[in-house]
């Protein structure tokens, strides 16, 4: 069997397109993750802890270098550490995965409530 024709059986196979849909709403989903966590939740949680904002919370390891145009050098941008973004990115991932856990967990649990004759695999019938 051909290369092209083995991936061509597999691109138009039912559980290659499920991927592609589950992907592409993931990347969505991803989105208003972000948004609920940078423009909901953060701002909030700031304040209560002092008026931080999250996104500007770094340790710099060198300060940024202006352009000189005397000399022609060029500007060079801060180093630093941005452990604020990190955690955000902590709790985007926890958003995530406590939905992931709530959405199997009501799948599973539809499943289970499923009638034996609808193809369950441990049904007797």
């Amino acid at each position: 069997m051909s290369l092209l024709k083995e991936f061509k059986e597999f691109a138009v196979k039912g559980n290659a397109v499920d991927m592609a849909v589950g992907i592409i709403i993931g990347a969505a989903f991803n989105k208003i993750v972000s948004s609920l966590v940078n423009d909901v939740i953060m701002p909030p949680l700031g304040v209560l802890i002092g008026g931080v904002d999250f996104k500007y919370l770094t340790v710099v390891l060198k300060e940024a270098v202006p352009a000189d145009p005397a000399t022609g050098a060029a500007a060079l941008p801060e180093v630093a550490i941005r452990y604020g973004m990190f955690i955000n990115t902590c709790i985007d991932f926890l958003i995530v995965a406590f939905t992931v856990f709530i959405m199997i967990k009501m799948m599973n649990k539809l499943l289970s409530a499923r009638p034996p004759f609808l193809g369950r695999k441990d049904a007797t019938a």
